[in-house]
């Protein structure tokens, strides 16, 4: 998949289902309920044990549409490890330079982390495609809303805080997308492997985001 196309989708989604989780083996599973829930693109964060692998399985057998992340990418060699293995987007809680430069280079979109307006612009300039800004617990979403008047080029991601309830304000208040993890994909809802509450929860969020239909 190309750069533009990721972008294309990933603007299109809306919201980005951050998994980060003890067990690999579900998180296939995880990621269907999600995708039949409306979610159409998966972050699988680095933190979950062979995620370069897990990546490289799910990118082979991924759904028309669907988007695979690689997440918590924090240098250059972990950059190339999941582009090679196929992740159609990097995303760092971090600003890395060479990370950025490492997926410029094989041409696959790059969303580095930031939280202050000299870290966004930073990263905006290093040649981010999104920046990822997190943690935005504490930011809210009228914070975005202020970044909108002095950097409207800046396409924002928040990511930490973000909610079923209140992601629909962030976009609101001008994040090209939305970044949630524990909110969507709990650990106690995967252990019981309870798919169809993920997939309500996926729903939901669509829903609010005007990206689908709330059963």
């Amino acid at each position: 998949m190309t750069k533009d196309k990721a972008l294309e989708g990933l603007l299109a989604a809306k919201a980005v289902a951050v998994i980060r989780m003890k067990d690999a083996a579900r998180v296939a599973a995880t990621a269907d309920a999600l995708r039949r829930g409306g979610v159409t693109a998966i972050e699988i964060t680095m933190t979950v044990p062979g995620a370069a692998g897990v990546i490289r399985e799910m990118a082979k057998a991924k759904a028309p549409g669907l988007l695979v992340g690689a997440g918590t990418v924090l240098d250059a060699k972990t950059a190339a490890e999941v582009i090679a293995a196929g992740a159609d987007f990097v995303v760092s809680p971090i600003g890395d330079a060479e990370m950025i430069a490492a997926c410029r280079e094989a041409g696959v979109l790059v969303v580095p982390g930031a939280f202050s307006p000299t870290e966004i612009v930073a990263a905006w300039r290093a040649g981010a495609d999104i920046v990822k800004v997190f943690p935005a617990t504490s930011l809210g979403p009228a914070f975005f809303r202020d970044l909108r008047g002095p950097l409207p080029q800046v396409r924002l991601m928040p990511t930490g805080g973000v909610t079923l309830e209140n992601a629909r304000d962030f976009i609101a208040a001008g994040a090209c997308c939305v970044g949630l993890g524990t909110a969507l994909v709990d650990a106690k809802t995967v252990e019981r492997c309870d798919w169809s509450t993920l997939e309500t929860r996926a729903r939901t969020l669509m829903a609010s985001l005007g990206s689908g239909k709330e059963r």
